[in-house]
């Protein structure tokens, strides 16, 4: 901790999840947290935060004494600056598909032991990560499945055109490692899921798209070499590539990683 009686946050990215955690942050004092600083690429966009908040070069973010580091840009920014984050701060990056070059993940998970300072994953749309996490090393095969209409999947990175897609088909069926690079805006949560359970290549990938659907499915089976099986099913309304619970779910991810308890009862 920084040594202030508040646990000081940092944005990389203020696009529609940056925006909206600094605005939580922001309006919600009881939290106990402040913003250490905002960067974006583009700065022009930060016009509308006081300029004592304005980070113009990130790699000037250890300046600012962040407690916390969240990403919220690209996985570029944690290729990039992510070591560097870590010898300083704690990193939550939201763009989990950084973790799907083991190396990158390697050398993370190295300097994190080093420094002590923790690397978060944030849940997304999956069900019962803690369950999944609790018996990792009981895990035999997992499986994850995601459902969507081709319209709220991006397919920039895949070489396919969506276009073509007239009924349900299977666009990928393989490991998460392969369809974090061809799917990349759209499979963090696999990649969550892989990291928490039988790693990126052997957690097994199912990417559906479907015209006919107007809601995204995520789907995991998780079979374990005593015989026992976790099975989840979520159905989530969609915006662009994501379900709507998603800025709750990285606001939530946010205060568990700083560690802010509401009153009253809380589940961990």
């Amino acid at each position: 901790m920084s040594g202030s009686e508040k646990t000081r946050i940092g944005v990389a990215g203020y696009g529609f999840i940056g925006r909206h955690l600094c605005q939580k942050v922001q309006n919600n004092p009881q939290w106990g947290l402040e913003l250490a600083f905002v960067w974006n690429r583009d700065s022009q966009k930060l016009s509308e935060l006081s300029e004592e908040l304005v980070l113009k070069d990130l790699g000037e973010f250890a300046s600012r004494s962040p407690d916390l580091v969240i990403e919220c840009a690209h996985p570029a920014i944690t290729v990039q600056y992510g070591e560097a984050i870590l010898k300083v701060a704690d990193y939550l990056p939201l763009s989990v598909n950084a973790f799907a070059d083991n190396h990158l993940e390697s050398r993370l998970t190295e300097v994190s032991k080093k420094t002590g300072h923790r690397i978060f994953i944030p849940h997304g749309a999956l069900i019962g990560l803690d369950n999944l996490i609790e018996v990792r090393d009981m895990w035999e095969e997992v499986t994850i499945t995601f459902r969507k209409n081709p319209a709220n999947i991006d397919f920039a990175d895949s070489g396919m055109d969506p276009s073509t897609i007239v009924g349900e088909t299977i666009i990928y069926d393989g490991p998460v490692r392969g369809i974090s690079r061809l799917f990349p805006r759209n499979v963090n949560t696999m990649t969550t899921c892989a990291l928490a359970t039988v790693g990126l290549d052997r957690c097994r990938a199912v990417l559906v798209a479907d015209p006919s659907l107007d809601v995204a499915i995520a789907e995991v089976e998780a079979r374990g070499k005593d015989g026992s099986l976790h099975q989840s099913r979520k159905v989530q309304p969609v915006v662009g590539v994501s379900g709507t619970e998603m800025l709750a779910s990285q606001v939530g991810s946010v205060l568990r990683a700083a560690r802010v308890a509401a009153p009253g009862i809380n589940f961990v």
